[in-house]
């Protein structure tokens, strides 16, 4: 059903682009057609549209981004694959979702690679490291432009603290189609559960699953806060969205054109930061004073020890080894 899905799509998307070769219309404006899975009001989407702004303004309206939100051209593996294909030229997706395509993505899934925030900050704002990532896919078709902030991704349950390991046991967690977190829930002693994203309210409210992991905003965007009444501060992963192109409509432009695209994706990331931040404050205090989240401190020592085999694996797998070693070098070097 799902090649079906993406067939369809695939169909919708020539059928737009009749007369229109190449995304290039007869006035000689080029249009990226962009993806993503999040809300109107998602930070996400309003950075994505700052891109777009930056775009069309540094182009003198010879690129203009049309973006296409909420899911509506499928899911993110699905937008990647059209991506590939370049029925999409361009989509926001979680890192976790490129793991599938590319090895080096997982190690953001890897839980506690980066001590914190300002680690994987500093990480990703040293381009021999992200550029070694961003074009390892050119020859599946896919390059990377930027990274956006997508927060730390903390525990929540339903109806039970969990303060240690011990308390994990036989959780049933709903994790992202990601190996990597499969692997994570399994090592701190619960049951992980990957579906996708829209179906995890109804999951907690019905008891098909007993937590979920991710940012604040799930809390309150997706109302989440409404079913799951406990919130950990476990900080276990930090997996940034990706906003990833077609190589060859990326290779199509000139070196003038590509740079206008890169900056403005760039500069979208910035940008992203001070929106992020609001709106995690924002949503922070509507779950707590609102729906009546409790958001509780932990002691993470037992959860860092609990997936140190997960690093030792990382550390000597030939598909991984490589890029663990520039992370965790990057995190000590000053």
């Amino acid at each position: 059903m799902r090649r079906i899905s993406i067939l369809l799509t695939v169909f919708v998307l020539i059928l737009a682009l009749a007369g229109c070769q190449n995304g290039t219309s007869q006035s000689g404006v080029s249009e990226l057609k962009l993806a993503h899975n999040q809300t109107l009001d998602h930070p996400v989407h309003l950075s994505l549209v700052e891109f777009g702004r930056i775009v069309k303004e540094k182009s003198n309206n010879k690129i203009q981004v049309k973006i296409y939100p909420n899911g509506q051209l499928g899911s993110e593996r699905e937008v990647l694959e059209l991506t590939q294909s370049g029925a999409v030229d361009v989509a926001k997706v979680s890192a976790s979702a490129l793991e599938g395509f590319e090895p080096d993505y997982s190690i953001f899934s890897l839980p506690y690679v980066f001590e914190d925030y300002e680690e994987f900050e500093k990480t990703m704002n040293n381009k021999d490291i992200t550029d070694k990532i961003y074009y390892q896919t050119e020859d599946i078709g896919i390059i990377g432009l930027t990274y956006y902030n997508a927060g730390v991704r903390n525990l929540y349950t339903k109806n039970r603290e969990v303060n240690t390991v011990a308390d994990m046991k036989g959780l049933k967690t709903r994790v992202q189609p990601s190996q990597t977190s499969v692997n994570m829930i399994e090592a701190l002693g619960g049951l992980p559960t990957p579906m996708a994203y829209g179906e995890v309210y109804t999951a907690l409210q019905s008891g098909v699953i007993d937590a979920a992991e991710n940012n604040e905003t799930a809390l309150v965007g997706n109302n989440h806060g409404e079913v799951a009444k406990y919130y950990m501060y476990t900080g276990h992963q930090i997996v940034p969205d990706m906003l990833v192109m077609n190589a060859k409509r990326f290779n199509k432009f000139s070196a003038e054109e590509q740079k206008i695209i890169q900056e403005a994706a760039e500069e979208s990331t910035l940008y992203h930061e001070g929106v992020w931040a609001k709106t995690i404050n924002e949503m922070t205090e509507t779950a707590k004073n609102e729906m009546g989240v409790k958001f509780i401190e932990v002691d993470k020592s037992s959860f860092i020890e609990a997936v140190q085999p997960l690093h030792k694996a990382y550390a000597q797998d030939e598909k991984t080894r490589d890029i663990y070693q520039i992370i965790k070098g990057a995190g000590t070097n000053e």
